[in-house]
């Protein structure tokens, strides 16, 4: 019997034997219930999506055994999402290239799979925003591999309070939609790895070293249980799959071709390596050194200044290609707004699209000072995105509800969004006015075909609703249901006493509209009253 293969006395057990306790477990979360006819439904949707995401798996599975991208190819490919950092693009390239070329022999000649295999895991070190994450997400689209992502800062040593590291493993099982065969070459990318380094004096000694020495087992090679001892619902339902027969899902994971790509700022690393470049030289070297530019000092870091910065010596060992991102300048963030197939400036035009097709323009000038106030902001290619949705958010609001199709951004308009988009709306005073009107027309649409009684607003009571709803910056579809949320009810009486169900709206009725609506009603119940 092989180990995948499961016992006839385990996999013909009746659902029966399963305890009550644990049936009551089950069925709280979801995973048991006692009606067979709806459990067998749900193991037909399980089947189709399991199969949906066997097929998907296989075709990921298939591209990878073809892989034959070249590393230049990668770069170029990089280049039309990613500005500068050159060098780290071309590290980054050779690295995964040979990573997926050996992954690639292992899938061909399953044989080479045991062969000695020093892995190429990345460190990224550089300030943020400048690309580290968008970079990892761009290679893991383009493989088509499966990647998780976690900031290191919520692993702790025992996963009892935080996170376990080996968690991360499980998220990558999860996100290659259980195949376990898909997850073993995929990406595990955890951010802030600086943060968990053992510095004296700041209480994080025990804890961060401690995760570093679990984070080294999972880079090297290491079986990983698919189910921690906490995860009792996926205990569960491995026990339900025994009793359900069948073969064995795999348990456990080996991380043998999982790739593991780390990154962090490293805010006193600079320091560090200008501190040692300083003892090393006399004279007018040590000025030199002292006053060496933390973009400079970053590109000759050495083991020993990473250790040095409290990262155990076998945990740095396990991260042999070290890439070095650059920090942005604001030429940097002006040709990211134009040239970037993933600028946010594109987002924020489709988000504007996506409003009745509002289109928005952006002068050169106004790129020029949108990446000169984001270069300010200190946070890279994310200052953009702060600096736009300053500028920008009252706009998002306003403009949807108006009949205004265009938007040009200037130099104006960052320097005082507020006046910009007053003057706007105020020479569109009159289309919004018209705009209000259509909108009125509407609600009496949705009145009749919702409550079954027609209601015709007159010319007199149309305007002072459109008044009112620019005095109370309201729509007029909120302002409508506050002001005849009795009418459904009235109307249809009067509807049932009358005969008649087309009803007129008058300007009384919006200023007094429960008054109006007692004296309709009052006044068709007086001659019923009379004739008694």
């Amino acid at each position: 019997m092989s180990n995948h293969e499961v016992p006839p006395s385990q996999s013909d057990a009746p659902s029966d034997e399963i305890p009550q306790s644990l049936r009551d477990l089950l069925h709280g979360n979801g995973i048991f219930t006692q009606s067979h006819a709806h459990g067998a439904a749900a193991d037909a949707r399980g089947n189709d999506d399991h199969d949906n995401a066997d097929a998907k798996a296989a075709e990921v599975l298939d591209r990878i055994r073809a892989f034959n991208l070249k590393p230049r190819e990668v770069r170029d490919i990089l280049d039309r999402y990613v500005i500068q950092q050159g060098e780290a693009k071309k590290v980054l390239s050779v690295a995964i290239c040979d990573h997926y070329n050996h992954v690639r022999r292992c899938l061909q000649h399953p044989g080479e799979a045991d062969t000695d295999y020093a892995k190429p895991n990345v460190i990224l070190l550089g300030p943020t925003g400048v690309g580290k994450t968008y970079l990892l997400r761009c290679i893991a689209r383009l493989i088509g591999v499966p990647m998780v992502k976690a900031d290191a800062t919520k692993f702790s040593e025992t996963g009892y309070v935080g996170y376990d590291t080996e968690d991360l493993v499980r998220d990558l099982v999860k996100t290659a939609g259980g195949n376990v065969e898909l997850a073993r070459y995929g990406i595990i990318f955890i951010d802030e790895i600086d943060k968990i380094a053992s510095q004296p004096g700041t209480g994080r000694d025990v804890s961060g070293r401690g995760v570093q020495v679990n984070l080294l087992k999972l880079m090297e090679e290491t079986e990983v249980n698919l189910f921690s001892q906490t995860d009792l619902v996926g205990q569960m339902q491995s026990v339900l799959q025994m009793q359900r027969g069948g073969a064995q899902a795999a348990r456990t994971i080996n991380t043998r071709h999982i790739l593991f790509i780390v990154s962090g700022a490293f805010d006193k690393l600079a320091e560090i390596i200008r501190h040692r470049a300083g003892q090393s030289k006399i004279g007018f070297g040590r000025a030199s050194a002292a006053t060496m530019a933390d973009r400079e000092a970053l590109h000759q870091v050495q083991t020993a200044d990473l250790i040095q910065y409290g990262f155990e010596p076998e945990f740095i060992g396990r991260l042999p290609v070290r890439v070095i991102c650059d920090p942005l300048s604001a030429e940097d963030l002006e040709r990211i707004l134009l040239t970037s197939e993933g600028s946010v400036l594109r987002q924020y035009k489709r988000d504007f699209e996506g409003y009745d097709g509002i289109e928005m323009n952006v002068t050169r000038e106004a790129i020029k000072a949108i990446a000169a106030q984001a270069f300010q902001e200190g946070t890279g290619a994310r200052g953009l995105m702060t600096v736009l949705e300053r500028a920008l958010r009252e706009f998002k609001f306003e403009l949807p509800s108006t009949s205004l199709k265009s938007l040009e951004i200037t130099t104006a308009t960052l320097d005082n969004p507020r006046r910009a988009l007053t003057a706007m709306l105020a020479a569109n005073r009159r289309e919004h006015r018209e705009l209000l009107r259509s909108e009125v027309n509407r609600y009496a649409e949705r009145f009749v075909a919702e409550h079954g009684v027609t209601i015709e607003f007159a010319d007199e009571a149309i305007d002072a609703l459109v008044d009112l709803s620019i005095a109370r910056d309201k729509t007029v579809r909120a302002l409508c249901e506050e002001i005849f949320r009795d009418y459904p009810h009235g109307l249809g009486l009067l509807a049932r006493t009358s005969g008649s169900a087309v009803f007129t709206i008058t300007r009384a009725m919006v200023e007094s509209p429960d008054a109006e609506l007692s004296r309709l009603i009052v006044a068709a119940m007086r001659p019923a009253a009379g004739e008694t």
